[in-house]
């Protein structure tokens, strides 16, 4: 690992593509505007964001990855939760060496439990906190760090009374790309994919949804003559049916990089998801009418709430959906241009605009006054 002179900023987190997809997102506006920075992500071994930081390149310039070992500490009584405290104790303990080796100026963190002893280093090593809130609901990681922070940003103005006078609303960064219709003629291109046939992009998010996968297996044989399908699976998730063979009108990838994600999306007519706040952020930027699915009993439930009652997409609910009924949304959305004119405008007004910028410049004073 090659640390030069110039101020280090370390990024953690993981568990899910999403909070790496944030953290990312402010990487690449702070590197564009051509400051001294360097950074460094700190997060797990086998998580989905190792795969997703080594994909990013700005500028020529790509960051470094550290791994750290990950516990979850649980709400419940579990056996694991006296292994996974050695494990946070061992990462504790590992986190003071990297602080000491790469100096860093400033520690982000948008929530993950690899980030809670990182973060407890650094704020007994003196090292400015920024914590970011991405979902409506609170997190155990984001609550455990959150007293140690210097500042904590917000995706939801709800969210303000739930961390105090340190809580600053900017809504969700996102990647930001360029659009114009060569990108998207590009994008299509690349994954050869026509325009007679709508594209339907489905995705569980950077771990996956098994459940998600399973509904597409069945449903695909149903869509596959009126649409064309981009299917995420997530890392590690393998099909139930190794027997689908529909050429380029079906095609399937674990993982695919942030930007062709970003593009494949915008050049969707439809779009099928989990409610991972990284996700619905994109798909309000690109104004993407959506059908989401979010994960029983978790906090993707109360994101996709406020979806809901904004009317900005339609909402289904795992445990008692089909893939006959999922084919049918998919086809009653796609025959109806006024429907989706209005997903696309409701959508368009849920996520605050301009987080990235906005979190840019608090990061910016942050290191000015350090």
């Amino acid at each position: 690992m090659n640390i030069d002179s110039h101020k280090n900023i370390i990024l953690s987190g993981g568990g899910s593509g999403g909070s790496v997809t944030t953290l990312l997102a402010v990487a690449r506006d702070l590197i564009e505007d051509e400051l001294n920075l360097n950074f460094i992500f700190v997060g797990t071994k086998n998580g989905p964001e190792r795969v997703i930081v080594d994909n990013f390149k700005v500028k020529d310039k790509k960051i470094d990855f550290i791994t750290l070992p990950s516990g979850k500490l649980r709400r419940y009584f579990s056996v694991y939760n006296f292994i996974d405290f050695f494990k946070i104790f061992s990462a504790f303990i590992i986190s003071f060496f990297i602080i000491n080796k790469t100096r860093p100026s400033l520690i982000i963190s948008a929530g993950g439990f690899p980030s809670v002893p990182f973060v407890w280093a650094a704020y007994l090593k003196k090292i400015p906190i920024l914590i970011h809130q991405q979902d409506v609901r609170p997190g155990l990681a984001n609550r455990l760090m959150a007293p140690f922070a210097r500042l904590i940003t917000v995706t939801f103005e709800t969210s303000l009374r739930d961390y105090g006078p340190k809580a600053v609303w900017v809504g969700n960064p996102s990647n930001r790309l360029g659009l114009d219709e060569s990108l998207i003629s590009n994008i299509k291109e690349k994954y050869h994919l026509i325009s007679e046939k709508p594209l339907v992009l489905f995705t569980g998010g950077g771990t996956g949804s098994q459940a998600i996968n399973d509904l597409v297996v069945r449903a695909i044989p149903e869509l596959i003559s009126s649409v064309q399908v981009i299917h995420l699976t997530g890392k590690g998730k393998m099909l139930t049916s190794n027997n689908m063979n529909f050429g380029f009108d079906y095609q399937a990838f674990e993982l695919l990089n942030n930007d062709d994600v970003f593009y494949l999306m915008a050049a969707s007519s439809l779009v099928v998801s989990r409610c991972g706040l990284a996700t619905l952020t994109e798909l309000c930027e690109l104004e993407k009418p959506a059908i989401l699915i979010p994960m029983p009993d978790s906090h993707q439930e109360d994101n996709a709430l406020v979806f809901q009652k904004a009317k900005a997409a339609i909402i289904l609910k795992q445990k008692t959906l089909s893939a006959v009924e999922l084919v049918e949304q998919i086809k009653n959305i796609l025959a109806d241009n006024e429907k989706r004119k209005i997903l696309s405008s409701n959508i368009s007004k849920v996520i605050k605009k301009k987080a990235t910028e906005t979190m840019v410049g608090l990061i910016e004073e942050i290191l000015s006054t350090k």
